[in-house]
Parts: C-alpha cells; sequence; structure tokens
C-alpha cells in the first residue's frame, strides 16, 4: 500500500513566521489564482496632506489590484480635523484608482470610526462583522466607479 501524499506532512503554529515562509505560502496562493483570474497587478497607492512645514497631518494607504482600489488606511490628525482634507485624500485616491481603470473602491471601517463619512461620499454598505472588535461592528463598504470615470479610463 502507498502512502498518500501529504502523510508525512506536519502542521504548526508559528508565532514568528519567517519573511520566506510567509512568501512562500504569496506565492502559491498567486500560482493557484492566476490560471482564473490571471495577474494581480498589485500597485500601491498612497496619499498625504502635510502643512506648511511639510509635516504629515493626514495619508491614505491602499493598493489596487484586480481592477479594484483598497484603502487600507485613512488617517487626519485631530488638529487637522473638520477641514476637508480626509475627503480630498479620498477624492485623490478615487481619481487615481479611475485612471488606472479600477472597477470600484473598497474598505471596513469599525463602528466607532468614520461610516457616515464614507456613506457621504457616495460609498455603500454591503458586509457588517459583529462583535469585531468585541462591543463593536467592523463594516465594509464600497463605491463602484462612476458611469463617466469608466467611460475615460483605460
Amino acid at each position: 500500500m502507498s502512502a498518500r501524499a501529504g502523510d508525512d506532512v506536519q502542521v504548526a503554529v508559528d508565532p514568528s513566521p519567517t519573511p520566506a515562509d510567509q512568501q512562500a505560502v504569496i506565492d502559491g496562493l498567486r500560482e493557484f489564482n492566476v490560471p482564473f483570474i490571471g495577474q494581480p497587478n498589485e500597485q500601491p497607492l498612497a496619499a498625504f496632506a502635510r502643512d506648511g512645514a511639510g509635516r504629515v497631518v493626514g495619508g491614505l494607504l491602499g493598493h489596487t489590484k484586480y481592477r479594484w482600489c483598497f484603502v487600507a488606511k485613512l488617517w487626519v490628525a485631530a488638529e487637522a480635523r473638520g477641514g476637508g482634507h480626509g475627503s480630498r485624500l479620498l477624492a485623490a485616491a478615487e481619481a487615481e484608482a479611475w485612471a488606472r481603470g479600477c472597477l470600484g473602491v473598497y474598505l471596513d471601517t469599525f463602528e466607532y470610526q468614520a461610516l457616515p463619512f464614507y456613506q457621504r461620499h457616495g460609498y455603500e454598505l454591503f458586509g457588517t462583522l459583529e462583535g469585531y472588535p468585541p462591543g463593536y461592528r467592523q463594516f465594509y463598504v464600497r463605491k463602484l466607479r462612476p458611469a463617466d470615470a469608466a467611460a475615460g479610463g483605460r
């Protein structure tokens, strides 16, 4: 009787994974996905708001991949809030996403953060994770590419 493939494989949680081990998982998953959805063409996307001294008082970090833009972080310093900087950062990211041919922008926000802000900017709720973090909810929102942007995009 022959052994099944993987019979000698051991599974263990690793609290300090090496970059090489992490990259092996990323590369393996990407290799699996490519025949179905092609290359991800992942590109970083960042925008910053700076004061007169050049100090960062706000920023947006994310990426575009598979013709979608993900906003991972959007922050404005407390002393700079209320000046429209968050709106301008979000608009800059959206404009870049449309220029890159993205179909939409998506992100998540905690209940105590900025759901109404995103809704005012045309984002629609498409998912809620109850109890994350405990006692709160995490919301997932998206904004689809406007028709006029789609006509002029790549």
